[in-house]
């Protein structure tokens, strides 16, 4: 039994590193997007925030891409994660999105 101790603690050290990453959030795009100067495909998305840059992640295609993006901080909690955009010309084009559950608010450069 106490052969087994040290194999179970590095097992949820491990367990508890891997849970510690960066938190995604989910968004659907219903039409294609600009983010930045990054062009999102119409689909579903995993956005993660690292550092100053969001990575969009297609859960479909696996494909991902980095963007530059401010990151501020609101005094409250966002209660879902919604996205501001706006057209320009003939392009919608991402401004900011609030992440649902956090006080976390990324702003696109365009």
């Amino acid at each position: 039994m106490t052969n087994k101790l040290p194999l179970l603690v590095g097992t949820l050290a491990l367990s508890t590193i891997a849970l510690a990453g960066p938190k995604s959030y989910d968004i659907v795009l219903l039409e294609p997007m600009k983010a930045g100067n990054a062009e999102l495909v119409r689909g579903e998305y995993k956005v993660k925030v690292e550092g100053s840059t969001a990575v969009f992640t297609n859960t479909h295609t696996r494909q991902s891409l980095s963007v530059p993006v401010k990151v501020d901080n609101a005094d409250q909690k966002f209660d879902v994660t919604a996205i501001d955009t706006s057209k320009q010309g003939n392009e919608q084009q991402i401004k900011s999105i609030q992440l649902g559950g956090s006080k976390t608010k990324l702003e696109f450069d365009r």
